[in-house]
């Protein structure tokens, strides 16, 4: 590269153009063989690559939290992958009856869902879940069903709109009687169906919440309204989005069973699958809408930068092939792209251009110098080709540093984008020499003009001349920026990373906010359940533990004590609900009468002010005669009937099934629920609850060390969140020591001045710094997709640090050095992969966006740092102009 290095650069440099110029000579062979190549690349990664979406896959499955994780899952392999079925209601019936009308729609098809769990719906739970109340609850509820006994047995016999209006009429006697109205207070109820009515009045979809009447329970929070049911899909293994079809035959089916908001109703999806598929749609389009941008941006920046269309298209062509061959190279040695190394086509596309547009800028150099086409190529290849290789080779080693490290996601993306590097060299000494010979710039023509060399000139003169008030203020920014860029934040939450606009995790975010503590769950698996039930004891006693959970926990307390309470029930309802007499369906004058006949009713009880209830019998009395007071009375009524009864016959039926309850064993539990808490071969899991919300990473580390101290072998989300981040701080440590050490040695070997090393090292040095400090000041938390910024910084800032170090050497000092392509190649390298980054700030995703942001910003301070502080640090360190300034 320089006559101050030793032989070997020469000899190296000599054979780089005599490659180069072979090339040139046989430039349509080249060019066809590489688009055969580039054409079977293609193909070959289409049909080979896969897409793992998972986010605990970018960790090594040999860290100790992993392999405890995977234990567990192969011990319980019908909760791993499940989609979570979410049905919301407008009042719990509406919820409970959709959940087991879907719930049997799902069971029809076992080839599509492998396992349908649906807890509260369990007939087992159904019969004895009233033996899951407070003793206390329990006795209220038993009293609350005994008052209501005359009204159920008429209701269970009629459950028609006569059936009802008869009961409230009976009630309104006895609350119009001396001394009833205290007894019978109506008012609930009476306002419960006057709201129906109203809602029906402004044609809002409402139903009458007979779990509200019947029980005394609120059902207003959205917790109470509220019903899963967990489905284990099978997943097309053969498809890049293996759970679409699952996905969408629930929401189809939803569709065609009504379960819609227009009916009270609303379905939702998440669950690893859901959220896997969505993280894939919701990358897919980013990265998508990115590409196009940035390849426009890209194509901008080079014909701005290079001023001919002819090299242009060129670099893109060479860029095209690298990328598709770099894909392809990917496809065959690791077969899948994560969401980490899916970004693999950014760096590259950033790292290729700048090998192109320092090629073709060196070329159109040569041109202008008066050489021919194939000199000019050969000798492009002579005076930049040492300095391509190296940087190849600096950049490979600051992505191959990760190899050896626990983050397989960025491993697996320094495997692809080191290799990338040698690709892309050799297609820009191989395929753009070729491209460029078969449409050459015209020798001496005004296309082959250098363009704008009194920029290079006045810049140099200014640098050279404060070039010690650059270097001050540089130092003075970056020691202020030292002491910001501890500020900096980490969020190692998976979760973060995703959209949080896409149904599956806007609904997790949605459960959590409702106070749902099951993500933030902590997993143990004990060697059996006695093991379990011991372990369990000692993690009820944490402080920050809210509860911890085994099989044993779904054994109803005090249940000898709850039997007789329930038995004492079943003997004044059961009566009430025996077989009822076939009803005579109403006809619309038949809904009439029976409105006729309440009217009266509800005149009365309103027109007495002492007595309870008048309110309300006034407010029912008004929305119901709105209702009826049109011209389609009859139709109205019917409706009427559907909004007030729709949810009663489940409720009973449930009433029901309820008295028949029986005492409650380990062994009689379902058998479902069992499978999901002991495993085949009787080790058994122990679920633990946080007291407090972890939405801080410290309480997520109280927590986590406060079980691991009783559980070492804890698992869950919160363990992931806390070793994530101490594994990915681990692997940046050991990978930065590895590629300084082995950057430092190459270009020390290469470059033969210590010198000339911390000149290469310290613009990099500087960036990083004033890039820390940026993100704390804007308050962008790295993450574990945007911390690819550091990578990319020794990738980029070795790159285009070597160049303008290298070129001062052949040149008579800096000043010299920046009236050459070298500066302008670096400033467009710089922007063009700016611009390429930046377009991925756009994506709606997270995780990407961020990137995106980080990424941009890292390469703009990279580029002031490289283009001013460095020249301004040559200079200052005595290679500033060896000559008089002469221009081109």
């Amino acid at each position: 590269m320089s006559t101050g290095v030793d032989g070997w650069a020469k000899a190296y440099g000599d054979v780089l153009a005599a490659w180069v110029g072979g090339v040139a000579r046989h430039a349509r062979l080249v060019a066809g063989a590489g688009a055969v190549l580039t054409l079977a690349a293609l193909i070959f990664f289409v049909d080979t690559i896969g897409i793992n979406t998972s986010t605990s896959d970018m960790l090594s499955d040999e860290l100790a939290f992993r392999r405890h994780a995977n234990e567990i899952d192969r011990a319980f392999p019908q909760t791993d992958g499940t989609l979570a079925v979410v049905i919301d209601g407008q009042t719990a019936d509406i919820a409970d009856d959709a959940a087991l009308v879907l719930g049997a729609e799902l069971r029809k098809r076992p080839a599509l869902f492998k396992d349908v769990y649906d807890l509260k719906g369990d007939p087992f739970f159904r019969q004895n879940g009233l033996l899951y109340l407070d003793v206390d609850e329990l006795s209220e509820l038993a009293d609350r069903l005994a008052e209501a006994q005359p009204f159920l047995s008429a209701l269970w016999r009629d459950s028609s709109l006569r059936g009802l209006f008869r009961m409230l009429g009976l009630g309104i006697d006895e609350a119009l009687k001396p001394g009833g109205a205290d007894a019978f207070d109506l008012s609930s109820t009476l306002n419960a169906m006057a709201e129906v009515a109203e809602a029906q009045n402004h044609k809002r979809f409402q139903q009458l919440s007979w779990t509200r009447l019947m029980g005394g329970i609120n059902d207003t929070a959205a917790a109470d309204r509220r019903r899963f049911i967990v489905v284990k899909p099978a997943r097309d293994q053969t498809s890049l989005q293996p759970g679409t079809q699952a996905i969408q035959a629930i929401r189809q089916l939803a569709g065609d069973l009504g379960l819609t908001p227009e009916r009270g109703l609303t379905v939702r999806l998440t669950g690893s699958a859901a959220l896997d598929e969505e993280e894939l749609e919701s990358v897919a389009e980013g990265m998508g809408l990115a590409a196009v941008i940035s390849l426009v941006l890209v194509l901008g920046l080079l014909f701005v930068g290079l001023r001919s269309l002819r090299l242009v298209l060129a670099n893109l062509g060479t860029l095209i092939a690298g990328l598709i061959l770099t894909a392809a190279f990917a496809a065959l040695a690791i077969g899948t792209l994560n969401l980490i190394s899916v970004a693999f086509a950014v760096l590259f596309i950033g790292l290729s251009v700048d090998f192109g547009i320092h090629f073709a800028l060196c070329y159109r150099e040569e041109i202008w110098r008066g050489y021919n086409q194939h000199t000019a190529l050969a000798e492009a290849a002579r005076v930049v080709g040492g300095s391509l290789t190296l940087c190849a080779l600096s950049a490979a080693i600051a992505f191959f540093a990760f190899l050896p490290t626990d983050y397989v996601g960025l491993a697996e993306l320094g495997l692809i984008a080191g290799s990338g590097m040698f690709i892309a060299l050799f297609a820009n000494l191989t395929l753009l020499p070729a491209l460029i010979a078969m449409a050459p710039l015209g020798e001496g023509g005004r296309e082959a003009q250098l363009i704008l060399p009194a920029a290079g000139a006045r810049a140099g003169t200014a640098i050279r001349r404060h070039a010690r008030a650059i270097c001050w203020v540089a130092l003075v920014l970056g020691v202020a920026a030292a002491a910001v860029a501890p500020r900096a934040e980490f969020d190692f939450d998976p979760l973060n990373l995703k959209d949080p606009n896409t149904e599956s995790v806007a609904t997790l975010f949605d459960l959590m906010s409702d106070g749902s503590r099951n993500h933030h769950a902590i997993e143990v698996l004990s060697a059996d359940q006695a093991a379990a039930e011991a372990l369990k004891a000692r993690l009820g006693k944490i402080e920050l533990v809210d509860k911890a959970v085994t099989l044993a926990s779904y054994v109803p307390k005090s249940q000898e004590e709850k039997l007789d309470i329930i038995g004492d029930m079943a003997l004044f309802i059961a009566p009430a609900l025996a077989l009822a007499a076939p009803a005579v369906p109403l006809n619309a004058q038949a809904r009439l009468d029976a409105w006729a006949a309440l009217r009266t009713k509800l005149q009365a009880l309103s027109e007495r002010s002492d007595a309870a209830g008048a309110a309300s019998a006034r407010r029912l009395l008004a929305a119901v005669s709105s209702v009826v007071g049109g011209d389609r009375a009859a139709t109205a009524l019917l409706d009427l009937e559907n909004r007030l009864l729709a949810g009663l016959p489940g409720r009973l039926d449930a009433l029901n099934q309820s008295l028949r309850a029986e005492a409650v064993t380990i062994s009689s539990l379902p058998q479902q629920l069992q499978a999901r808490n002991v495993a085949a071969d009787g080790r058994a899991l122990i679920e633990v609850y946080p007291r407090e919300a972890l939405s801080e990473r410290a309480a997520v580390g109280r927590f986590v060390d406060a079980v691991r101290a009783v559980a070492p072998n804890a698992v869950g989300s919160p363990v992931v969140i806390l070793e994530a981040g101490r594994t990915v701080l681990r692997a940046f440590a050991e990978a930065g020591a590895l590629a300084v050490i082995f950057i430092v040695v190459l270009l020390a070997f290469v470059m033969r001045r210590v010198r000339d090393v911390a000149m290469v090292f310290a613009p990099l040095l500087l960036a990083g710094i004033w890039t820390a400090a940026a993100a704390a000041l804007l308050g962008v938390a790295f993450n574990l997709a945007n911390v690819i910024v550091l990578p990319l910084l020794f990738g980029l800032g070795v790159a285009g640090a070597i160049h303008l170090v290298a070129r001062s050497r052949e040149s008579d000092g800096v000043g010299e050095a920046l009236r050459t392509s070298t500066p302008r190649a670096v400033l467009f390298s710089a922007l063009t992969t700016i611009g390429s980054f930046g377009s991925i700030y756009l994506s709606s995703h997270p995780g990407t966006a961020s990137m995106g942001l980080l990424l941009s910003l890292a390469i703009t301070l990279t580029l002031i740092s490289t283009l001013v502080f460095l020249p301004a640090l040559l200079v200052v360190c005595g290679l500033g102009d060896k000559s008089e300034e002469t221009q081109f």
